[in-house]
């Protein structure tokens, strides 16, 4: 269940980034509602995985100038598994368009405050 909140928190965190930035775009095969929730959740999943799975290795081999910025480096990270997924998804109808650094960085920058607000509500464990 709690899975499935976290899931559903990123979804809306997501959907908050491309509407909020302008660089950031969901694309959806129909102009459609059903579409555009769809798109999102696979969106959604595959942001999930990258950021379970690349994030922490990348993470670990960039620690020196994580130490070095102090923890900025981190919103790099977080760009970087934006910049990922919209390429990941690039290769389907399914698709998370971001153009650009700047919009990469600053959709990671939302959707971790997004994440971090919405997710002080959700306990860690059922």
């Amino acid at each position: 269940m709690t899975l499935l909140l976290r899931l559903i928190i990123t979804g809306v965190a997501i959907w908050l980034a491309a509407e909020w930035v302008s660089g950031i775009d969901i694309i959806a095969p129909e102009d459609t509602t059903s579409s555009k929730l769809l798109v999102l959740a696979v969106v959604t999943v595959v942001f999930t995985i990258v950021n379970a799975f690349v994030k922490p290795i990348v993470k670990l081999l960039s620690l020196p100038l994580v130490i070095l910025t102090l923890g900025l480096f981190l919103l790099v990270i977080n760009a970087l598994m934006l910049w990922l997924t919209s390429w990941l998804t690039g290769y389907t109808d399914y698709q998370l368009h971001v153009e650009g650094f700047w919009a990469a960085v600053l959709g990671g920058i939302i959707i971790t405050l997004v994440n971090w607000v919405l997710g002080i509500l959700v306990p860690d464990r059922d």
